[in-house]
Order: C-alpha cells, then sequence, then structure tokens
C-alpha cells in the first residue's frame, strides 16, 4: 500500500508573494500592532534627527546675529538657482516615495518598482548638482564646462580634455582654518562656510543614506515583497525622506535668501 502525502496548502502558501504570506513578529499579536510599534519607533528617532539639525539652527542664528555682514558676504556667493532646483528635486521625490507607499497599498508592483527608482533618481541628481556646481567650485576654484556661471569668469587652465576649468582666484571659501579666498571682505566669513558646509554636509550624508534605505527597498520589491498585505518597510523610509526633505526646505531660505 502506497502513502501519498500531500500538503496543497503548504504549496499553494509557497507559490503566493512575500507579502501575501507575511506574519508579524513572535512578540507582536498582530500585523496592525507591529505596524504601530515600528512607525512610532521610526517617529521617536526623526525626533533625534530634528534635535540634531536644531541644534544647527541654533547655532547659525546666533552667529547670524553676532556677524551678519560676514553671513551676508558668504551668501552672497550662492547660487539661489541652483538650491531652488534641488529644492524642486527633493519635493517632487517626495512626490514619488509617498506614490510609492500607495503603490505597495494597492498591490501595483511595477509602479511601485518605477516611483523608487525615480526616487534613488532624485536624490543622486540633488547630490550630483551640489558636489558638481557648489562644492568643487567655492572649494577648489575649477568649473564643469557646462556650469552656466563659468560664462562671467575667464578660465587660466583646463583638465580631462576641457571638461573643467580653472578660474584664478575664486576657490578657496573653505570652513574654518581652511579658508583662503583672497578676496574675502569679512574676518568672519570662515565662520560661515563652516556653518555651511556643515548643515549642507549632514544634509546631503542623510540624502545618501536615504539612497541605501530606498535601494534596498527596490531590490526587494523586486522579490514582491510589499503589497496590501505587508508595506511596513516602504511607509518608514517615507517617513524618513519626509525628514530630510523637510530640513532642506528649511536650509535652502537660510542659506541661499539672506542677501
Amino acid at each position: 500500500m502506497t502513502t501519498l502525502d500531500i500538503n496543497h496548502g503548504g504549496d499553494a502558501k509557497a507559490n503566493r508573494p512575500y507579502h501575501q504570506t507575511y506574519t508579524q513578529a513572535s512578540h507582536f499579536r498582530s500585523k496592525d500592532e507591529e505596524f504601530d510599534a515600528v512607525k512610532i519607533g521610526m517617529w521617536l528617532f526623526l525626533a533625534t534627527e530634528v534635535l540634531l539639525f536644531a541644534g544647527l539652527f541654533v547655532g547659525y542664528a546666533i552667529f547670524r546675529m553676532m556677524h551678519p555682514e560676514a553671513f551676508a558676504n558668504g551668501s552672497h556667493y550662492l547660487d539661489w538657482k541652483w538650491g531652488c532646483l534641488n529644492t524642486i528635486v527633493l519635493l517632487f521625490s517626495s512626490w514619488t516615495i509617498a506614490t510609492a507607499i500607495g503603490n505597495a497599498q494597492r498591490n501595483e508592483q511595477k509602479a511601485l518598482r518605477r516611483n523608487l527608482l525615480i526616487t534613488i533618481a532624485c536624490a543622486l541628481l540633488f547630490v550630483g548638482i551640489k558636489l558638481t556646481f557648489e562644492y568643487m567650485p567655492k572649494w577648489s576654484g575649477w568649473f564643469l564646462s557646462i556650469d552656466p556661471a563659468l560664462s562671467h569668469y575667464e578660465s587660466s587652465k583646463t583638465a580631462l580634455g576641457g571638461m573643467l576649468h580653472f578660474v584664478e582666484g575664486y576657490g578657496g571659501k573653505r570652513p574654518g582654518s581652511l579658508f583662503d579666498y583672497p578676496f574675502a571682505e569679512n574676518p568672519y566669513e570662515p565662520m560661515w562656510w563652516s556653518i555651511y558646509y556643515c548643515a549642507t554636509g549632514i544634509h546631503a550624508t542623510h540624502v545618501l543614506i536615504g539612497v541605501g534605505l530606498i535601494s534596498w527597498l527596490y531590490l526587494r520589491a523586486r522579490k514582491l515583497h510589499f503589497g496590501p498585505g505587508h508595506y511596513n518597510a516602504v511607509e518608514i523610509v517615507g517617513l524618513y525622506w519626509h525628514i530630510v526633505d523637510l530640513i532642506w526646505i528649511f536650509l535652502f531660505p537660510l542659506l541661499y535668501l539672506i542677501h
């Protein structure tokens, strides 16, 4: 006599995507309870992020009150158009990550992956603009050949087959003791550049962390890990990304528009 061990339920479960078979961790009574717990945890973490940047904002306020001319002079060298473009890029990325959360809730897998990729692209574009059109010229005096600001200056030498142009006397706008810009009008301008690089550098680091997190979401989304039955990670990373965007909304006017 032959005995057949048939487990139709197990086979059916194995063939379903992860978000349909997901069950909460053993120390939670339900998936809703787990979702509420991880969301509260993320909000607590974001509160510490607010405390971090609050310290920078307080330092900014104190030093600007003490040395308003230095801050006005330093801000004069920032191009508000690049800051505005980066603001638009981040606001659009907030929309795409929010849309991705809705895609997961509605089981729209292709749209979910597409919006995650667009968010990653926006984040990388933000960092690229910051590094190539703002940090590099001010720090070293080297401009990309496609930089519109280059038309206002005469370059003294080129590199990388003409892709980079060096403007004598433009660089040196560095923080603290590294500052050696020859045309500074106020002795406290190095303090301004210290605040600028510290605030925007920490923010850019958060953007890159966000790129890593959203890339992780994308890799999991390709395996159908997210859907109506389980989208905790998408929403939690979305919360993180929104706070990154919100911080920039404060940094943009404080740094670029004070003059």
